[in-house]
C-alpha cells in the first residue's frame, strides 16, 4: 500500500493541493479564454458597427447628392399631371357653360340673377297650386338647387368672386323657401276639398301623394270619433298616434317626408379643438429625439424643422371650417366645470350678440368660448348626420269644407293659408322631461304625447340603432328633448316613439361607426385601373377605379343590400363618398373627425406626399396596410408594397415593407411577420429622397412603362380617393 495515501483511499494534502491548483489554473485558462473572445467579439461588433455606420453614411452622401434632381423630377411630375388637370377641368367648366347655355328646355339658368328672379316670381303668382303640378315643379326646383350647389364646390376660388357666391347661396335659400311654401300652398288646397276625398270606412279623409322626392300623407279628422287613436298609411309604413284632446277638433294630420335635407344647413358648426394623447406626445418626442441621433446634414435638419412647423399649424387649424370663430378648448373645458345653468348660457350668448358689433376686441374672444358650449340635448352635426331625409309632422288647422244644399255646393273662402294647430296651447306646460312629478303627470294626462311611427328607407345604412332628433327652429339647430319611449325594430326595419308635440324629425347616425378601419388594400387592375378595399368593423368596402371615374363594386349572386342604389353607377370621387356618406357607410373624414375617433396620426407632409407618390404609381404597385404603421412613431410612415402587373390578389411573399418620411424613403429588412419593429434597411437597399425613386430603384421596366404611360384624370381620381379616405391615419 502506498505511504502517499490514508487509510479508507482519502486524498493526501499535497495531493489536494495539487488538484486545486490545477483547477484553478484551468479556471483561469477559461476566464482568459472568454475574455480573449468577448473582446474579440467586441472588436468585431464595433468594426461591425463602424463598417454599417460608414454605409449608412455613404448611402446618406450618396442620397444628398442626387437629393435635388430626384425632388425636381417628381416635382417636375407632379406640376405637368396638375397643368394637365386644371386645363382639363377648365375646358370641362366652360364646356358646360356653354352646354347651360344652349340648353332650350325651357329651365332658368340659376346662376343669371334676371333668369332666376323672373322664374321664381312666375312661380310665384302662379295660382295652380294643385299638388300634382307643385310635385312635377319642384323636381326642377331641386335640380336648381343641385346645380347652385355644385358652382359653389366645384368652381376655384379663383374663377368664383365673393359677390357670385353670395348671389348663389341667396338663391339656393330662395329657392328652398318658396318650394317649402308651394307645398304648403299644395296641402291647403287638399284639405279644402278633404271630404269630397273622404274614406267611406272610416269617415275621413286619407291620402298619400308622392313622388321621387316627396311623400305627402295627410288624414283629415272629418267624422270626429272620441275613440279615434291614429292611423297608419299602410303602403308607406308611416303611422301616428292622435292625443284624445284632438279627436273632436277640426285638424288635420300632415306628414310630409322630404328625401333631402334643407335645414341642416342652418345649424351652426362647432369647432373642435383636437388634443394630443400622451401616447402620441411620447411618440412624437421620441421620433425627434431619434432623428438627433442619426446626426442629419444642416439641410435636412431644417427641413425637419420646416415640416414639424407644417404639421403644427394643421393641428392649430382643425375645426376652422366652421362658421364660428375657433375657440380655445381650455376656456370651454373652465366654463363647463364652473357648472353655469343654461339660462346663464343663454344670457352670455345675448351678451356675445351685442358685443359681436364691435369687432377684433379682447373681450369677444373670452366670451366665445360660452357660446360654443353645446347643451346637453343639443345634437353636433361634427358627430352625427341625418339621414333618410327629413319627415315634417304638423297638425294642421282643418279649412270650412263644402257643403251641398240643393243643387248648389257652398264653402266658406279663406285667405289665410295653411294654419297651424297648436298642441300643446301652452308648450310650457308640457311634459319634455323622463322625469315625472305629480304635477306633470296631471298635465301630461291633459296633453298626452303624440305617437309616430316610420319605416326606416331601404337605402340607408344604419349599424345601430338610429338616434332620433326634432327640429328646433328658434335655435335653429336638432335636439333630443321632447322625445321618449322610442321602440327600434332591426327585423321589421322600424322605430316608434313618442314626442311632447308635432315637431319636424329625422333619423341620425354617428358619421364615424365605422371608424377607424381594420384594413386597407389598393390594388392595380391593368392600365389606369386599380380597385380599392377598405375593411371597417361592420362592412367592407371595394371601390373599383377606372380612368377619372370610380363606383362601389356590385355584390356577387345579385345579393341586396342598402347601399344597392349606388352600387355599380360610376361616378367622380366626391359625388361616391358623399353618395356613401348620404346611405350611412362614411369612409370620408373631415379634419374635426380626430375628436371623435382615435387616430394614428402622422407627419402631415410626409402623408400628403405619400398619398401624391401613390397614385403616381397605382397602376403597376399595389399598396397595403402595415401593423408596424402604428409603432414607427409621428414622423415615420409605414406600408407594404409590391409590384403587380397581374389581375387577382398579391401573393403574401411578394410585400415588401418601406418607411417613409418627409425626408426619404427606405425599403425594410423586417417584414409583416416580425417580431419586433426595426429600421434597418434591407440588404442590396439605398436610401431615395422620395418614396418615388425608392420604388423605381426596385422596379421591373414594364412596371415603370406602365406607370410612365398612366393617365392623369387616373392618377387624380386615385388621389382624391387617399386623400378623402386618409388610410395612412385612419387604420
Amino acid at each position: 500500500m502506498s505511504s502517499g495515501k490514508k487509510k479508507g483511499g482519502k486524498l493526501s494534502r499535497a495531493e489536494r493541493e495539487r488538484l486545486q491548483k490545477e483547477e484553478e489554473e484551468r479556471l483561469k485558462k477559461e476566464e482568459e479564454e472568454a475574455r480573449l473572445k468577448a473582446e474579440q467579439e467586441e472588436a468585431e461588433r464595433l468594426e461591425r458597427q463602424q463598417r454599417e455606420k460608414e454605409a449608412r453614411e455613404r448611402l446618406e452622401a450618396k442620397d444628398r447628392e442626387r437629393r435635388d434632381g430626384e425632388l425636381t423630377e417628381l416635382r417636375l411630375l407632379l406640376e405637368d399631371n396638375q397643368y394637365a388637370l386644371d386645363r382639363w377641368y377648365r375646358e370641362m367648366r366652360q364646356n358646360a357653360k356653354w352646354d347651360r347655355y344652349m340648353r332650350c328646355d325651357g329651365t332658368p339658368d340659376p346662376a343669371v340673377l334676371p333668369e332666376i328672379n323672373t322664374y321664381v316670381n312666375l312661380w310665384m303668382d302662379n295660382q295652380n297650386v294643385n299638388i300634382a303640378s307643385v310635385l312635377q315643379e319642384s323636381k326642377t326646383v331641386l335640380n336648381l338647387i343641385s346645380e347652385l350647389e355644385f358652382l359653389l364646390s366645384d368652381t376655384p376660388p379663383e374663377e368664383l368672386n365673393e359677390k357670385d357666391a353670395m348671389q348663389y347661396q341667396e338663391t339656393t335659400g330662395v329657392l328652398k323657401s318658396l318650394l317649402h311654401k308651394k307645398l304648403n300652398e299644395a296641402t291647403f288646397g287638399i284639405l279644402k276639398t278633404a271630404r269630397i276625398s273622404s274614406d267611406i270606412e272610416t269617415g275621413n279623409m286619407q291620402q298619400v301623394i308622392e313622388d321621387e322626392n316627396i311623400t305627402l300623407c295627410i288624414w283629415a279628422n272629418l267624422n270626429k270619433n272620441p275613440r279615434f287613436k291614429g292611423y297608419t298609411f299602410v303602403q308607406k309604413g308611416i303611422g301616428f298616434e292622435l292625443p284624445k284632446p284632438l279627436a273632436l277638433c277640426d285638424v288635420a294630420v300632415r306628414i310630409m317626408y322630404t328625401c333631402f335635407d334643407h335645414l341642416s344647413h342652418l345649424a351652426p358648426i362647432y369647432p373642435h379643438k383636437i388634443k394630443e394623447s400622451p401616447d402620441t406626445k411620447s411618440d412624437i418626442a421620441e421620433s425627434e429625439s431619434k432623428e438627433e441621433d442619426e446626426k442629419l446634414s444642416q439641410t435636412e435638419h431644417t427641413e425637419k424643422v420646416e415640416s414639424l412647423s407644417v404639421d403644427d399649424e394643421d393641428t392649430k387649424s382643425i375645426g376652422r371650417k366652421s362658421v364660428m370663430s375657433s375657440v380655445s378648448a381650455k376656456e370651454e373645458t373652465r366654463s363647463l366645470a364652473e357648472g353655469k345653468t343654461k339660462s346663464e348660457q343663454a344670457d352670455k350668448k345675448e351678451d356675445h350678440v351685442e358685443s359681436s358689433e364691435v369687432q377684433s376686441t379682447p373681450v369677444l374672444l373670452l366670451k366665445e368660448p360660452e357660446e360654443e358650449v353645446l347643451d346637453l340635448d343639443t345634437v353636433d352635426l361634427c358627430q352625427f348626420k341625418p339621414l333618410g331625409g327629413v319627415y315634417n309632422f304638423d297638425v294642421l288647422k282643418l279649412p270650412p269644407q263644402p257643403k251641398q244644399i240643393n243643387r248648389w255646393t257652398m264653402v266658406q273662402i279663406l285667405d289665410t293659408g295653411i294654419e297651424i294647430f297648436p298642441y300643446p296651447p301652452d308648450p310650457l306646460k308640457v311634459n319634455s322631461s323622463t322625469t315625472k312629478t305629480d304635477d306633470k303627470e296631471s298635465e301630461t294626462l291633459i296633453y298626452p304625447p303624440v305617437g309616430i311611427t316610420v319605416k326606416i328607407p331601404s337605402t340607408i345604412a344604419f349599424f345601430e340603432e338610429p338616434q332620433i332628433a326634432r327640429w328646433d327652429p328658434a335655435g335653429k339647430c336638432w335636439k333630443t328633448d321632447c322625445i321618449s319611449d322610442v321602440k327600434y325594430s332591426k327585423d321589421e326595419q322600424q322605430i316608434s316613439f313618442k314626442m311632447t308635440g308635432f315637431y319636424t324629425f329625422t333619423l341620425m347616425q354617428d358619421m364615424h361607426f365605422n371608424m377607424p378601419y381594420q384594413a386597407w388594400e389598393l390594388r392595380p387592375q391593368g392600365l389606369n385601373g386599380a380597385i380599392l378595399i377598405i375593411e371597417t368593423s361592420f362592412i367592407e368596402v371595394q371601390i373599383q377605379i377606372k380612368n377619372s371615374l370610380c363606383r362601389l363594386s356590385p355584390l356577387p349572386n345579385e345579393e341586396t343590400d342598402n347601399l344597392a342604389h349606388i352600387r355599380g353607377k360610376w361616378m367622380t370621387p366626391a359625388s361616391l363618398t358623399t353618395a356613401m356618406k348620404n346611405a350611412g357607410v362614411n369612409i370620408s373624414p373631415e379634419d374635426y373627425s380626430r375628436a371623435f375617433v382615435s387616430v394614428n396620426k402622422k407627419n402631415l407632409q410626409a402623408e400628403e406626399a405619400a398619398y401624391d407618390q401613390m397614385a403616381l404609381l397605382s397602376s403597376a404597385f399595389a399598396f397595403s396596410w402595415s401593423k408596424w404603421n402604428l409603432t414607427s412613431g409621428h414622423n415615420h410612415i409605414v406600408l407594404q408594397v409590391s409590384e403587380h402587373l397581374k389581375m387577382g390578389p398579391v401573393m403574401e411573399e411578394n410585400w415588401s415593407l418601406y418607411l417613409l418620411s418627409a425626408q426619404r424613403a427606405e425599403r425594410l429588412k423586417i417584414t409583416e411577420l416580425s417580431d419586433e419593429f426595426s429600421d434597418e434597411l434591407a440588404e442590396q437597399s439605398e436610401f431615395h429622397s422620395t418614396f418615388y425613386h425608392m420604388i423605381k430603384d426596385d422596379a421591373s421596366e414594364a412596371a415603370m412603362e406602365m406607370v410612365k404611360n398612366t393617365h392623369y384624370l387616373f392618377v387624380n381620381c386615385v388621389h382624391k380617393l387617399l386623400t378623402s379616405t386618409k388610410v395612412l391615419t385612419y387604420s
